[in-house]
């Protein structure tokens, strides 16, 4: 060749798509394409195809393979007279090298591409059984699927057939190898197709009639005996037949393997037999299944076999089908089932899982399905097994906007498109986009992307992807709006009726009041109503996805209506990914939050992100509390308006606290995994005391200006006990104190300590006004001498009383001692009269251990409400709060002199310093710790829920679900929480009795 004529072609090449035009140039100079390397038609024709170098190279090797001496000939005049078999052979070489190798190793199957009749555009089972027809043994079968294979892929990339015509046609060529594989199985072992009656249900996308190029056959197996058979021999011969099958088609030969036939769908999957009876199938759908086989059940289609046991089949487990969406947390079991898909996708794998990561094929399948058995149940031509022509009916129904059915449909196509010509390539079954260069951009132009194929693929790939990651908006909860606002003139929209349904499958327990909701908020052209139409798709699927999505969105109602005119508000629900979803789990969490926010619907601002990972929800520290509560307290004009503006800062922080403990307790879509419960707890906690000091700071300051000015007579300082001296107060948890004042310079005794009494009864007074606030009580109860001592005495008199009286409960209470309010020096020689107390020199007697254990036995007989299950009580019960705090405190008692750290307030430190110390084992320490979390949880959980403190689960079953959502538990694992409660709380209390008790502790 000249080197003007080759620069020539080089660029010809180059033109037409070639990346290796050198290679091109020496392939087109071989003796077999000589005759026709000028040929312009054929040049065109390999441009065309996804890969041209790759097709040049199939067709060398093709026609190098050709048996008879002129027959690589005639398939060059064919080849360059008939562009139909051009167009069609160069384009199956230039996708598919594992068909390019099936022709070098069978050169005449070319052939097989030459017909071009109408009858060939569509071709059907009875079509494929002709192909299939005179395949006598495994090998040969191989080597007649592949030959049809061949032209269903030539149909395909010539685009002579869509994405979904080409998935019709490998189903009906999977169901013609079924066919022809139990008639082998029947001929190798007639004595067993002479027992039995067979018939093979296609599930999955064979028997959905969307089958990949590549993939597993799903099936199942029905048997009944031949008539004079015993029915044991019968499923034995039926079981022999279908095992047959099955090694016919997955066994690997000289000619590779079909597909592997996967009958795991069955009932009770790989443990179950693989052949049953009818009965027995219907027998096990009826007691056993689980939602999810049902929904398999969509699919099921008879493919080979006894027609007329199929028919039975599908006539018999049909209407179950169409039951499942009745059966209890049906929704929450098919959404688990498609998170546990995702969650089970390597990282690595996530961003290229075109079938199952987000965002994916089965995105959409499950999507449409759950619609189905939603809505199936009342209307029949939604039971197609297809998922686009499910689509199609869901939209003509009006249970799916047409133009969100249609974006859907081209995703759908795309993404089908996609995996089919990633599994053309090798016949390989993979659902990952690759990631080298060359096969991005012959996929690209395998799809008609040709301009710049690896970006133009990537682009539409994440387009297509964006559409279907929201299809749970778009298909399940728009169409809501479209019932009740009346969107879209002309559009189908969802029948009320229908409406309701589908609220009622999602856990609406009043779906007309929901649709009455809806209809509030969304209806009329104002902008407030078009932006709720664009949240509340979303916020309805996080309503749903709680135990109550009925007061999820009625109080969204409410601080909608409350908010309705401010401008941020909707504002920052739209533009603040955090903001809504946020909202939405706090609206449906139980009462006390939402009752907190209907009282301060501003404090929604605190649900956006903020300055980054959700700054608003951040409790804010004591400080920062008593700085602003102060203030307020100082712009007041009397006492009772400077309480008023401590409880307004209270019910906001309250919120903040409560808020952050939902969000982080239930998760979001971007954080999923549950915090960390023992760092919630101590969280809340410690918001919840620091608050409770601040409002009691703010309160003594309003009391004092307002009846004494800025100059108290006496000293005044408030010493926090119990768990709130601990740091560890729960939403509705009292707060225990003590008063202790000390005159001041010049100031009669008696004086100072009327002025004391005065200011703690006013405090009380205060604190005591009715008020839509949850109560801020304060108990004196453990004040020397209890109800019957004195409310304030000074701190000469608290010296006095402990050197002589006290006794050892006192000391023990007296662990959890800690100024909070009023004067500081004060409360520190507080600190300093009672440390010798509450960490005794000489640890503890053995008569105060004794009256130790008996005060807590009795406090178990004598102070647990009559009725309650002890096993469930947070605080009395066996292995509860108490067991734990008992066991901290007596090791403190016994051991806080020699060991710093034991000298705190709160209980986990203490266990803590108590394992560092080698008091307590690490596994001992993680029992009680871990019961403690535990209970603590469930008392917040209660106050959460009910809106008022409780010590034991609620009994009402909605309330239960909700204390286990926040717990970690799904929908209708109720019972798997009290079990787990049951185990960590009898470990703690085995753990419990052996330290307690033991004298050498």
């Amino acid at each position: 060749m000249t080197p003007g004529r080759r620069s020539s072609t080089f660029t010809r090449l180059l033109r037409h798509g070639f990346t290796d035009a050198t290679a091109a140039e020496r392939l087109l100079d071989t003796t077999e394409l000589a005759p026709v390397r000028d040929d312009p038609f054929l040049l065109e024709a390999l441009g065309a195809t996804a890969d041209p170098d790759l097709a040049l190279h199939g067709l060398v090797r093709l026609l190098e393979a050709q048996p008879a001496p002129n027959s690589h000939r005639e398939l060059l005049d064919t080849l360059i007279a008939a562009k139909p078999l051009r167009d069609r052979l160069l384009g199956v070489l230039g996708a598919s090298a594992a068909l390019a190798d099936h022709l070098a190793r069978h050169p005449t199957d070319w052939q097989a591409l030459v017909t071009y009749e109408p009858h060939d555009l569509h071709p059907g089972v009875a079509e494929f059984e002709r192909g299939l027809d005179g395949a006598t043994g495994p090998v040969a079968l191989r080597v007649a699927y592949r030959r049809c294979l061949l032209s269903i892929a030539a149909r395909d990339v010539c685009g002579t057939t869509d994405v979904a015509e080409t998935a019709a046609e490998l189903a009906d060529l999977a169901t013609a190898t079924l066919r022809a594989a139990l008639a082998m199985a029947q001929a190798a072992a007639p004595e067993d197709a002479a027992a039995c009656r067979l018939s093979v249900i296609g599930m999955g996308k064979c028997g959905g009639h969307e089958l990949n190029y590549v993939s597993d056959v799903d099936v199942i197996f029905v048997a009944e005996a031949a008539e004079g058979t015993d029915e044991t021999k019968a499923l034995r011969a039926a079981t022999n037949l279908a095992s047959h099958l099955m090694r016919i088609c997955s066994e690997t030969t000289v000619e590779g393997s079909i597909w592997p036939v996967d009958a795991n769908l069955r009932p009770e999957g790989r443990n179950g037999p693989l052949v049953r009876t009818l009965s027995s199938h219907v027998a096990y759908y009826q007691r056993w299944a689980k939602t999810w086989e049902f929904q398999a059940l969509l699919k099921a289609c008879p493919v080979a076999g006894d027609e007329d046991l199929g028919r039975a089949y599908l006539d018999a487990l049909h209407p179950l089908v169409w039951q499942a969406a009745d059966r209890d947390n049906f929704v929450a079991d098919v959404q688990k089932m498609r998170r546990r898909v995702v969650d089970n996708i390597p990282p690595t794998e996530v961003d290229r899982e075109l079938k199952l990561g987000p965002g994916g094929l089965r995105d959409v399948e499950f999507a449409v399905q759950l619609l189905q058995l939603v809505h199936g149940r009342t209307d029949p031509t939604l039971r197609s097994g297809t998922t686009l022509h499910a689509l199609k009916a869901l939209a003509a129904g009006g249970y799916v906007g047409r133009e969100d059915a249609a974006r859907l449909d081209e995703a759908y196509r795309f993404l089908r498109a996609m995996e089919h010509r990633i599994q053309l390539y090798r016949l390989r079954r993979t659902h990952l986009v690759p990631t080298a260069e060359e096969d991005l951009r012959r996929l690209g132009r395998s799809l008609g992307l040709r301009a710049n194929p690896v970006s133009e693929l990537n682009r539409e790939w994440k387009r297509h992807a964006g559409v279907v990651r929201r299809l749970h908006e778009k298909l399940f909860y728009r169409p809501l709006l479209d019932a009740v606002a009346q969107l879209a003139p002309g559009e189908a929209r969802l029948r009320p009726e229908a409406a309701r349904e589908r609220l009622v499958a999602l856990g609406y327990a009043d779906p007309a009041a929901a649709l009455r909701h809806l209809e509030a908020l969304a209806s009329g052209v104002t902008r407030k109503a078009a932006i709720q139409r664009t949240l509340l798709p979303v916020l309805l699927g996080w309503f749903a996805d709680s135990a109550d999505p009925d007061a999820g969105l009625l109080n969204f109602r409410k601080v909608s209506d409350a908010l309705g005119k401010t401008p941020w508000y909707l504002r920052l629900l739209r533009d603040e990914g955090a903001a809504a979803e946020n909202l939405a789990r706090v609206l449906s969490a139980g009462r006390l939050a939402p009752d907190l926010l209907m009282r301060a619907p501003e404090a929604v601002a605190l649900l956006g992100d903020g300055d980054g990972a959700s700054a608003g929800l951040t409790p804010r520290g004591r400080a920062a509390l008593e700085q602003e509560i102060l203030a307020a307290v100082g712009r007041a004009e009397n006492g009772e308006q400077g309480v008023t503006a401590a409880r307004g800062v209270r019910r906001r922080e309250l919120f903040r606290t409560a808020a952050t403990d939902i969000v982080a307790s239930y998760g979001t879509e971007a954080t999923p995994v549950q915090a960390d419960q023992g760092a919630l707890v101590d969280l809340v906690g410690g918001a919840v005391s620091d608050l409770t000091a601040a409002t009691l700071a703010g309160t003594l300051r309003a009391v004092v200006r307002a009846g004494w000015g800025d100059t108290l007579p006496t000293r005044f300082a408030i010493i926090g006990m119990g768990r709130f001296g601990g740091h560890e107060l729960g939403y509705g948890s009292d707060a225990d104190v003590l008063f202790v004042h000390e005159p001041q310079d010049g100031v009669d005794e008696q004086e100072a300590t009327a002025a004391a009494n005065k200011v703690v009864a006013e405090m009380r007074r205060l604190l005591q006004l009715p008020s839509a606030d949850p109560p801020l009580l304060i108990d004196a109860g453990l004040r020397p001498e209890g109800k019957s001592g004195p409310l304030v005495r000074t701190l000469k008199s608290y010296a006095a009383y402990y050197r002589r009286w006290s006794l050892v409960w006192e000391s023990q209470a007296l662990l959890r001692a800690e100024p909070f309010a009023g004067d500081a020096d004060l409360g520190r020689r507080f600190v300093e009269l009672i440390d010798p107390l509450r960490y005794p020199a000489r640890g503890l007697t053995e008569d105060s251990v004794r009256e130790i254990r008996r005060l807590k036995a009795r406090m178990e007989s004598e102070r647990l409400p009559r009725g309650a299950d002890p096993r469930l009580h947070t605080k009395l019960g066996p292995g509860g709060l108490s067991d734990v705090e008992w066991t901290v405190q007596l090791l403190q008692l016994r051991h806080a002199h020699e060991i710093p750290g034991l000298r705190t307030t709160r209980t986990r430190a203490a266990l803590a310093a108590a394992r560092e110390a080698g008091l307590l084992g690490e596994e001992e320490t993680a029992t009680l710790d871990e019961a403690w979390v535990l209970a603590t949880r469930v008392r917040n959980a209660v106050m959460l829920v009910r809106g008022r403190a409780g010590d034991t689960f609620p009994t009402q079953p909605r309330e239960l679900a909700a204390v286990g959502r926040y717990l970690g538990y799904g929908e209708g694992h109720a019972g798997d929480m009290l079990d787990a409660y049951g185990r960590t709380t009898r470990k703690a209390r085995t753990v419990m009795e052996e330290l307690f008790y033991d004298d050498d502790a």
